[in-house]
């Protein structure tokens, strides 16, 4: 493994490295640097295509995640240091002998769109080609397998037909089922930049909630949970009516366009309101926008994907782009924008259950034939192995005797996480490998591998466009650990089988490349045949590029332009798209017992289950715990009150969260983040109240869409507390704790008084016996407040109420940092609030520039009336610009409030 020789130079303040973001499907270059004292600052690649210099807050505090703190730096058997060759030994010998024992399918890998391409394809050949079972499966079927399906099914091969240029050049950009603003914020820069340029570009938003991207939407579509198979049908029979559709396409491309059509027009346009929840007046003008635009891209994400009928709202989706030749021009398209970093890479090599390398298929014996003449391996999988769910049910069963689980945390992220757990817990062998030893999961670990991280990894990535890019160490791996692709050459050569003596990343991208070219001559979508000779110093240099790339087409400078299907060429047998016919499924659904909808997703500033994120005082300061979102009426129908807790209930478990009340949220939804575990909350992990329910051609379950009851938490106190450090003892019915500058933050609830708070706080947050606190209580109000200093350094404080607590938050956690000698700062620390000196910035709503909502209303206060008079007074919203929104409801509430 070595830094490449073009892409790492010295510089006056240190060497530089562009390497890639290991965060979203956007794939942004970035520019690490390390000082001679070794310290990291990061930058975005104005180089990079996907980004041109961008990053969001989470790229923006790469460096602030890559401590040592809480690594595994060592190889662990059953909890004790081992060294590399009993730990690989031991894997192997357990995994030969289970196979031999109950065959292939007793055993299986569950892999992670963090993995480099080169993990993953390691990974995939010694299970489908070595092992000779398909039970290899990805945390990605849980992000994008049915945009997978549904391009299989219309393409005839898994291919995103277009670019991000696209979506700047287009006339219409539709958004269903994407949060843009807060999970792909570089293209939602890029898309608001474009609109700012072009203001008659339109932009619509599909989606349950008004979220933070609706504030550059010309129009949003609130529609019902899992609506979007009825809209775009509804959209198909408009237009099959209408000047918009391209007959000479339809003819010349496509199959099947009438049985979609005749299925789309059984749809009446009442019904069509009924299941979507839309007034006929939205649904007249999001048809006619479609209708007279001619450049449409339509984005879809999770919301799309994550639900039972996932794969035809892809292809509902689709239809529409081919009934009107949308497709493969520029600023035309359906565009899948895929969650993680190397999701599509994952893809190239097969990492699903379903699929072969290079994009051939598990089901073609004519694939399985030339793959395994490729590998020259003893035997190939010869059918789809088991999907993330149905794998986990076949741990739980006993199907499924030895599992290696490689950079994913399934504890937290799987639907029923609960069961899921506890089949991990009751499996007879379990290898997990990741970079920390403390995750949900890996305390089930029988053997424990120490991986490389972000910084340390060298390998390739590729993003939502098609493109690949590098990412590439500039740190040293840490203790013992290795690189994933390393970890399974070696088991793979312990267990007996040939092919995996690799000496590098890039031995393994040049074979990659190899399989992509071999017997393909055109007839198959995924091929970088261009690179089979790169070598290790072209290795080293290579700059991002967009496939295809076959051997004939070397890639030079940027390449854009590279779409598919404009002209057809798609990849069924006779070279023609299906138009897919699709059934929009009910949405009335009524459940006495559980009535409220529950919908999972991402929030700004953190990212899966906060194992890297968490790392950062600065990304948890916009939100710093689990909280439900509820419409007021909602709330005050089941007695919840804004700040209290809500307590959500499923047939699969339940979990306790804030309740944040408000207008955004549609009535009989509830929207909670799913990135809280075990680490970081007392019982927030709420994919344990997610059904097992799948899509019955992706396998992808239904995260968006969960019938749960919500009542309040009865707490007697609710508590506020920080400390210097991190608190190891919390004895709380609620708690959540963050990082903070300088120590803890920590949010508490109690059902019951605690007899005696100092020993509580002494247990803890570790405070010596010798000790005393500072404090108060107040017995008519029930204020306690508790501080314990050591000389002029504050240790630790706790606030407590019978209601959420008012303490400037803000404020308190930097006491933690600032010295105390004066006896009545501490008395202020007690009191919980700032002096006259020491004004309180409340709570962050920039995470860039760490500004507090109370900096932003005095900018506003002083004459700054727009977000960018904001920005240039504050710094807020200037960098990654997710914030943005906020910001402008902050000013619209000083104005509106002024004008009363």
């Amino acid at each position: 493994m070595g830094a490449g020789l073009l892409e790492t130079e010295m510089q006056a303040g240190g060497e530089t490295t562009r390497t890639t973001c290991p965060y979203c499907g956007v794939g942004c270059g970035v520019i690490a640097t390390v000082a001679g004292d070794g310290a990291v600052t990061v930058k975005g690649d104005p180089e990079h295509p996907a980004n041109f210099g961008r990053l969001c807050s989470k790229g923006s505090a790469l460096a602030e995640t890559i401590d040592l703190e809480g690594r595994v730096l060592f190889p662990e058997i059953l909890g004790r240091q081992a060294d590399w060759d009993e730990a690989l030994d031991l894997v192997a010998e357990k995994f030969s002998k289970t196979i031999a024992e109950h065959g292939p399918d007793s055993v299986a890998f569950y892999v992670s769109g963090q993995l480099l391409t080169e993990d993953y394809y390691v990974a995939n050949k010694l299970m489908k080609g070595s092992i000779g079972s398909a039970n290899i499966d990805t945390n990605s079927r849980l992000c994008m397998s049915s945009s997978v399906a549904g391009h299989r099914r219309a393409f005839g091969s898994d291919t995103v037909p277009g670019t991000y240029e696209d979506i700047e050049l287009a006339d219409l950009v539709i958004l269903t089922g994407s949060n843009l603003a807060w999970c792909h914020p570089v293209i939602y820069q890029r898309l608001a930049a474009a609109k700012a340029a072009r203001p008659g570009m339109k932009i619509v938003v599909i989606d349950p909630r008004r979220t933070m991207t609706c504030d550059i939407a010309d129009l949003h579509l609130g529609i019902r949970p899992d609506g979007d198979v009825a809209l775009f049908m509804g959209l198909l029979a408009h237009l099959a009516q209408s000047p918009a559709i391209d007959q000479n396409y339809i003819a010349a491309h496509t199959q099947g366009f009438g049985e979609a059509f005749a299925a789309a027009a059984a749809l009446s346009f009442t019904e069509l309101m009924e299941r979507t929840g839309l007034p006929a007046m939205q649904l007249r003008e999001f048809f006619h926008l479609f209708e007279t635009t001619e450049k449409v891209v339509t984005c879809y994400s999770q919301g799309v994907n994550q639900s039972a009928s996932g794969t035809d709202k892809v292809n509902a989706i689709i239809n529409c782009h081919l009934a009107t030749g949308r497709i493969g021009r520029p600023g035309t398209g359906p565009f899948s924008l895929t969650g993680q970093p190397n999701a599509m890479g994952g893809r190239e090599v097969g990492g699903l259950a379903n699929m072969l390398a290079a994009h051939m298929a598990i089901e073609s014996a004519e694939d399985r034939d030339r793959v395994q003449r490729f590998w020259a391996s003893p035997r190939i999988a010869e059918k789809p192995g088991l999907k993330a769910v149905d794998m986990f049910r076949a741990v739980a069963d006993g199907r499924i005797k030895a599992l290696w689980i490689m950079a994913t945390n399934p504890v937290v992220s799987m639907p029923d996480a609960d069961a899921v757990e506890a089949a991990i817990k009751a499996c007879p062998f379990v290898v997990v490998s990741d970079i920390l030893r403390d995750t949900d999961t890996a305390r089930h670990a029988h053997v424990l591998l120490p991986s490389v991280g972000w910084g340390e990894k060298d390998g390739t990535v590729t993003n939502s466009e098609r493109r690949i890019s590098r990412q590439r160490w500039f740190l040293s791996a840490p203790g013992e650990a290795k690189a994933d692709w390393w970890q399974m050459a070696e088991v793979g050569q312990r267990m007996g089988f040939d092919g995996f003596v690799y000496k590098s990343a890039a031995e393994i991208f040049a074979e990659h490349a190899a399989l992509s070219a071999f017997e393909n001559e055109g007839s198959r979508d995924f091929d970088i045949g261009a690179f089979v000779g790169l070598g290790e110093e072209g290795y080293d240099a290579l700059t991002p590029f967009q496939w295809p790339a076959p051997l004939e087409q070397p890639i030079v400078g940027r390449d854009s332009d590279k779409r598919f299907f404009a002209d057809g060429g798609f990849y069924h047998p006779d070279r023609k798209a299906r138009f897919v016919p699709v059934q929009a499924p009910a949405t009335d659904r009524t459940n006495e017992q559980y009535p409220l909808t529950l919908n999972t997703g991402r929030i700004r500033d953190h990212w899966h289950t906060m194992t890297r994120t968490a790392k950062s005082a600065r990304l948890s300061g916009h939100i710093a715990e689990p909280f439900a979102e509820l419409h007021p009426r909602d709330a005050m129908e089941l007695g919840i009150r804004g700040a209290g807790l809500v307590e959500l209930e499923s047939p699969h478990g339940t979990a306790i969260v804030r309740a944040l009340v408000t207008e955004r949220q549609a009535r009989g939804n509830v929207f909670v983040p799913m990135h809280w575990n075990d680490q970081f909350a007392a019982k927030a992990r709420i994919d344990a109240l997610v059904a097992p329910v799948t899509d019955p051609f992706s396998g992808q379950p239904a995260s968006k869409n969960v019938a749960i009851a919500a009542r309040p938490f009865a707490a007697s106190f609710y508590g506020f507390a920080v400390s210097a450090s991190k608190p190891l003892n919390l004895q709380a019915d609620y708690w959540a704790l963050a990082k903070a500058d300088g120590g803890w933050r920590i949010e508490l609830a109690f059902a019951d008084p605690v007899e005696d708070w100092v020993a509580w706080c002494r247990a803890a947050f570790g405070i010596p016996a010798e000790i005393e606190p500072l404090g108060y209580a107040d017995h008519q109000s029930g204020d306690l407040r508790l501080a314990f200093f050591d000389g002029g350094k504050l240790l630790a404080a706790l606030f407590l109420a019978n209601q959420p607590v008012a303490v400037a938050r803000n404020w308190a956690i930097g006491q933690l940092a600032a010295e105390h000698a004066d006896l009545r700062k501490r008395f202020a620390i007690v009191a919980g609030r700032p002096g006259a000196d020491q004004p309180d910035p409340g709570a962050t709503v920039c995470s860039c520039f760490s500004v507090g909502v109370n900096r932003i209303i005095g900018a506003v206060r002083t004459g700054c009336h727009s977000v960018e008079a904001v920005g240039k007074a504050t710094n807020a919203g200037t960098n990654c610009g997710s914030c943005r929104a906020e910001i402008r409801g902050i000013i619209d509430g000083c104005l509106a409030a002024a004008a009363e």
